[in-house]
């Protein structure tokens, strides 16, 4: 247990410091975020520093690294799927701030990535007898063999974007992925009848993003990028695919199947209809446009995020 804690407190500590030096650095490359012109209430965050996520992440691979994951071999493969979504997060952040717009990487480019690494990723688990499917509220579980590919390949996609898609107001993200990890990290805690690889590296990223958290609360002084955002989804999907609990990513990651799904419906109401089911997607936006605060949306998310949880551990 003490162990646990210091590898967590030693990721806030440490990401707090990366952040704190980032931001200087980045302003002074003017790297800031621009902000799409009908988000009205996001104009006066245009300019802000973006790409935060460098701090968190490589705040998490340093303790990953001095708490000996490095010889976990499932959490070294976690760890490495994390940052190659990251490369693609940092490549679209770049071309962002390097061409003064907000389009970077073109849709094709990203999916092509994504599904790149997403395949390799399912390889992985086929190649390594990784089948095994745990069935949530149940003390069922089954081998689904080569079906892992496509089950993984799917999970790792829809993990990404949808993290991407929640990445939209101060402290959203961070905070209900630091209840998803929360979660996971208990999870496999108690489905493994102890600490695991990849229950610690989940605290290491709760740890981080608590640092990073300071600087990213309404009003934030840096935002996460694409850089987070997609390497945070790839983290996520790697640790519930390894530990055997894809499934969970559904319930855990509640809010970030949500933010996707608002997504979709609207598009396919809007081209069938030419009309809005929500004010704005995702659904957090259409909260703001309801007049609720950016840190009431973001508390609400990570309560329910925490609440999924928790129940998905009491029936473990």
């Amino acid at each position: 247990m003490r162990e646990a804690i210091f590898i967590a407190a030693a990721g806030c500590l440490l990401s707090a410091v990366f952040c704190a030096a980032l931001i200087p650095l980045l302003k002074k490359l003017r790297a800031g975020q621009y902000i799409l012109g009908y988000v009205e209430e996001h104009k006066a965050k245009s300019g802000t520093p973006t790409m935060g996520g460098l701090a968190f992440v490589f705040a998490a691979v340093c303790v990953a690294a001095v708490a000996g994951l490095f010889s976990d071999r499932l959490s070294l493969v976690a760890i490495t799927f994390g940052l190659a979504f990251l490369a693609v997060g940092f490549i679209d952040d770049f071309l962002k701030f390097r061409f003064h717009r907000n389009l970077g990487l073109k849709a094709y480019q990203k999916i092509f990535f994504q599904l790149s690494i997403s395949v390799i990723a399912g390889v992985f688990c086929y190649l390594n007898g990784l089948t095994r499917i745990n069935i949530p509220f149940s003390d069922y579980s089954f081998d689904i063999g080569f079906w892992i590919i496509p089950l993984c390949t799917l999970a790792f996609i829809a993990t990404v974007n949808s993290v991407n898609l929640t990445d939209g107001l101060d402290g959203l993200a961070a905070s209900v992925s630091f209840w998803y990890f929360a979660s996971f990290s208990l999870l496999i805690f108690l489905l493994s009848n102890g600490r695991t690889g990849l229950s610690d590296l989940s605290l290491i990223l709760c740890g981080v993003l608590a640092g990073y958290l300071i600087f990213n609360t309404n009003k934030a002084s840096v935002f996460m990028g694409d850089t987070g955002s997609l390497s945070l989804g790839g983290f996520a999907a790697a640790i519930g695919v390894f530990s055997g609990n894809a499934l969970y990513i559904v319930i855990v990651g509640i809010m970030f199947v949500i933010s996707s799904i608002s997504v979709i419906m609207q598009v396919i109401y809007y081209k069938r209809t030419k009309k809005r089911i929500f004010l704005m997607a995702p659904l957090h936006h259409h909260f703001q446009k309801k007049g609720y605060s950016e840190g009431k949306i973001a508390y609400v998310y990570s309560l329910i995020t925490a609440a999924a949880g928790l129940l998905c551990a009491c029936f473990v």
